[in-house]
């Protein structure tokens, strides 16, 4: 069964940096697409970066220049980060790892959407105060 775990969130201030990690556990496979998305409350759930198998990314607008998306495969362990730097206040919201293992090639736009994505962890909170 696959199971996605985050782990780092947390409480800055405006312009600091936190870094989130996800870990893979039941899926020793190359996985074609993961993703880190978010969700403030009484908003959608919204892309925020991802990144295919060929190491291919895409961010959402707001946060290119800022945030770093990256993966490592040691142990046969799938690990991703979300490198976060310059937060902002906008930036405030539950943090969720996302998988999709065996989807096709998908362009930037579907990549950053949540519905294209079927396996997710429990949500790590970042918070970020002015």
């Amino acid at each position: 069964q696959v199971r996605l775990v985050e782990s780092g969130g947390g409480s800055v201030q405006s312009g600091g940096s936190l870094r989130l990690s996800c870990i893979v556990y039941g899926y020793s496979y190359k996985i074609n697409y993961m993703g880190w998305f978010r969700q403030a409350p009484g908003n959608e759930r919204e892309g925020v970066a991802v990144l295919d198998s060929e190491g291919t990314t895409a961010y959402e607008d707001s946060v290119k220049g800022r945030f770093t998306i990256s993966q490592d495969n040691a142990e046969n362990t799938t690990r991703l980060y979300l490198q976060m730097n310059s937060l902002k206040p906008e930036d405030t919201a539950m943090y969720f790892c996302a998988a999709n293992p065996l989807s096709g090639w998908m362009t930037s736009v579907q990549a950053l959407g949540a519905e294209s994505y079927n396996y997710w962890g429990q949500g790590t909170q970042v918070t970020v105060s002015s």
